[in-house]
């Protein structure tokens, strides 16, 4: 029998959006989904990017790549928009490397032959509870099948305050037999990351190796 794939339990909508953001839904974003990447630069991914701190910081910091965010919270992606565009809805020149898929990563990373240098997931929902589990995004396929879509040196940087699921996550990638380094990473704090949920000191990083 084959294995039925995790979807995706998060919402998808929030507070209804201001006129501005509907805006920029219906006008900018169609002009910034990532179809026809270019070949010739390199290219980052972000796995939910909440409301877009860090990829925003991601893309300032990497002028000459292409960075793709995937997040199907349509008010996260609505106030990165906010964040990039001017007071006319025009894309800041500091941002204009950025593209948007507004959904599930797993639709995106099905339709595209790109590869990246990084892969930056960054406190997904740990789902704590015991009978929530099977929810969680990061398991060995999902792990595995990311690691297909890493360039020659490319790594899965992975951050959570969790770290209970911080273990979890660590145990199926060396499952999968894949390459775990804990490091200490200086990541940008994201709004998810000032509420500390978990109660702990701080996040704690892994990177995944090809």
């Amino acid at each position: 029998m084959e294995k039925q794939e995790l979807r995706t339990f998060g919402r998808r909508h929030g507070k209804k959006l201001s006129a501005r953001q509907t805006m920029l839904v219906e006008t900018v974003l169609p002009t910034i989904f990532p179809e026809n990447l270019p070949a010739n630069t390199g290219k980052i991914l972000e796995i939910g990017f909440g409301s877009g701190e860090h990829l925003r910081e991601i893309a300032r910091q990497n002028p000459d790549k292409t960075v793709i965010g995937a997040e199907p919270f349509m008010n996260g992606v609505a106030s990165l928009l906010s964040a990039i565009t001017d007071e006319s809805g025009a894309v800041r020149d500091e941002y204009k490397n950025i593209r948007i898929y507004p959904d599930d990563v797993r639709d995106f990373l099905r339709t595209t032959d790109s590869k990246f240098d990084q892969i930056w997931i960054l406190h997904p929902d740990p789902w704590p509870k015991a009978r929530h589990e099977k929810r969680r995004l990061l398991n060995a396929d999902f792990l595995i099948t990311l690691v297909k879509y890493l360039t020659h040196g490319g790594e899965i940087i992975i951050g959570t305050d969790h770290w209970e699921y911080f273990d979890w996550i660590i145990e199926n990638a060396k499952n999968a037999r894949l390459h775990v380094s804990t490091p200490d990473i200086d990541a940008i704090h994201t709004r998810y990351q000032n509420k500390n949920m978990a109660g702990t000191n701080s996040p704690k990083y892994m990177i995944i190796h090809n």
